[in-house]
């Protein structure tokens, strides 16, 4: 089966609500006990990423919404490419036994030219985390004075 695309997309984004359900008309109805339809795949609109990632000449930064999180609940760490963000927080229930945990992870590819080594991670009063790393020095590179 061949996908064409438009050269541009629609300024409201893809219109998943009309590409979705011929493409997975099995899951329309009822399956088991549960009711399953293609609108559970869509992304919500209202609930945009809550993550901007830069990249420019001064350098790489990530700021991530964590205004659930308090800065002990987070694990910022780089494996290989990649800059991962976790966090997890549980509290015990006011309203009996239990815990109610929140978690989330989190990649981001660290573009090529980004001195990994310097990656630093801090929570702003805000409640947004903000990762940052300077572009490597190369040789063509002057510095003025």
């Amino acid at each position: 089966m061949d996908f064409i695309l438009p050269p541009t997309l629609p300024a409201g984004g893809i219109p998943w609500e009309k590409v979705l359900p011929p493409l997975i008309p099995r899951l329309n109805g009822t399956y088991g006990q549960y009711k399953w339809s293609p609108k559970l795949l869509i992304p919500d609109p209202d609930n945009n990423s809550s993550a901007e990632v830069n990249c420019d000449d001064s350098g790489f930064t990530v700021q991530v919404d964590v205004k659930d999180f308090n800065p002990e609940d987070l694990m910022v760490k780089v494996i290989g490419d990649f800059v991962e963000v976790q966090g997890k927080h549980e509290e015990k229930k006011k309203d009996g036994p239990g815990f109610t945990t929140r978690q989330f992870s989190r990649r981001y590819r660290i573009p090529k030219g980004v001195n990994s080594m310097a990656l630093e991670s801090a929570v702003s009063p805000d409640g947004i985390l903000i990762i940052s790393a300077p572009m490597l020095q190369t040789e063509n590179s002057s510095v003025l004075t």
